[in-house]
């Protein structure tokens, strides 16, 4: 097998649909965009049946909605069961079947994938190549991130370059730290794949990492750079690769009603919506049920449940299979075009770096929160199954709002957890029954207090 580089991972290039095979579909339950080139072409076609359909399903929108997002220049109406009129009863997309996969709209061509222009390309220098990463939203996506043991190392076949529906505008950090942007993703890789730590102490060094980077991007900017951003990674990754910081980092502070409470307010996130489906409904049922939600149920009771999970069904699968949880945040940290943030995304403007890893943080912290409860819940027969089930329905869920970032960041504010020891805190993994209790290092204040008679709920934000 030919290695790939570790900062242009090529695993999503062996994505292939599965068609009426897969156990949902991503024709039903969301928004069907249209750009302006597929627009035209479906009214260019011959006249027919499915070209008449198409017609009467397509709903141009406002020159000003087209111009903030090309990507959607008209949307395909739903039926009342809120499915695309082209899919048909064996679950097969008529415009592909017809005409072939070249009359796909550019988003329908290209789901799941999910493709960021190389930061050194929006620089106007010589791309690398266009990074890809799988919308886990996807099932069989999900399958092939979650369950490849060696994702990094994986290649796929070569693929016909995205049509691309305009040039991206580079976001601040990308125009400033492109340069370097093959040594930054190697060591945002390399950290995330570094199991001399465990995998949220990995995290915990991405944020020491996203914090200097927004330092350099500053120094660049005002001309005040000293040390140059090569010499800042060469140390860091010199200092992470001796696994010197785990002891340290073992004393950091531990919340467990805090880290509970923000699951349960990240979970409720967006639960109001009118398209919530029954794959995410069953996740969410396993997930309470496995951390004893119910009546006369607080804080702190779902916090030791959660913890016994934890401590008797989590830890020992993912110690058997440490290769799922990484590479979700692998896939995440490229789907998210993290530390530089998306260039198509209007809202990635103001973002910093310390910013963008909140957002990371958030979401892998969600997804571990509803992984333990699941866990508890199925127990000895806790699976592989379950882990891409969960991932899944939760990624349809959340990850394709364009509010979902937004809520996070608010959410983390009013939590107060928007500090480097607050994400510490909500990253944490729990302490097992009995351990000692570790003091707070100097480097980061005590966490606040929580009561622990707070009531128990998905809850939600006002």
């Amino acid at each position: 097998m030919n290695h790939a580089s570790p900062a242009t991972p090529q695993y999503a290039q062996r994505f292939a649909c599965i068609g009426s095979a897969c156990e949902d579909t991503c024709c039903q339950g969301w928004q069907v965009p249209v750009d302006e080139a597929t627009f035209e072409r479906y009214h260019n076609l011959a006249p027919g049946p499915l070209p008449t359909l198409i017609a009467a399903s397509l709903e141009q929108k406002s020159t000003a909605q087209a111009a903030k997002n090309p990507a959607v220049f008209a949307i395909i109406r739903m039926t009342a069961e809120n499915r695309c009129p082209m899919l048909s009863a064996d679950r097969l997309c008529r415009i592909q079947s017809a005409y072939g996969a070249e009359l796909l709209s550019h988003t329908c061509a290209t789901y799941p994938r999910v493709i960021h222009a190389h930061p050194q390309a929006v620089a106007g220098e010589n791309p690398a190549g266009d990074l890809t990463a799988l919308a886990l939203s996807c099932p069989e996506a999900a399958r092939l991130v979650l369950l490849t043991p060696h994702l990094l190392l994986e290649t796929g076949p070569s693929a016909k370059p995205a049509r691309m529906l305009a040039a991206p505008t580079p976001t601040h950090t990308e125009a400033t730290l492109g340069p370097w942007a093959e040594p930054i993703r190697a060591a945002i890789l390399g950290t995330v794949t570094n199991r001399l730590y465990p995998l949220w102490q990995r995290l915990f060094l991405l944020g020491i990492l996203a914090r200097r980077l927004d330092d350099i991007h500053d120094a660049i900017v005002t001309g005040k750079l000293d040390p140059s951003p090569g010499d800042f990674l060469a140390d860091f990754n010199a200092t992470a690769a001796r696994g010197s910081l785990r002891v340290a980092m073992n004393a950091l502070p531990v919340d467990p009603l805090a880290q509970m409470d923000a699951v349960l307010r990240l979970a409720g996130l967006m639960l109001h919506r009118s398209n919530v489906g029954p794959r995410f409904v069953e996740c969410v049922n396993a997930f309470t049920s496995g951390i004893g939600n119910g009546p006369g149920a607080t804080l702190a009771s779902l916090a030791a449940q959660s913890r016994t999970a934890w401590e008797r069904r989590f830890a020992p699968f993912f110690g058997k299979h440490p290769h799922i949880l990484e590479n979700y945040l692998t896939n995440a940290i490229l789907r998210l075009n993290f530390p530089f943030g998306s260039a198509r995304n209007p809202d990635e403007a103001g973002r910093t770096i310390s910013q963008r890893f909140a957002i990371l943080a958030a979401q892998f912290a969600l997804i571990r929160g509803l992984l333990i409860g699941v866990a508890g819940h199925h127990g000895d027969r806790f699976s592989a199954h379950h882990v891409v089930h969960t991932v899944q329905a939760a990624s349809r869920h959340f990850e394709h709002h364009p509010e979902f970032a937004k809520q996070i960041l608010a959410l983390l504010a009013e939590l107060k957890l928007d500090s480097a020891n607050g994400l510490t805190i909500l990253l944490r993994e729990p302490v097992k029954a009995g351990a000692a209790a570790h003091p707070v290092p100097s480097l980061l204040p005590p966490p606040s207090p929580r009561p622990s008679t707070q009531p128990n709920r998905l809850r939600t934000t006002s």
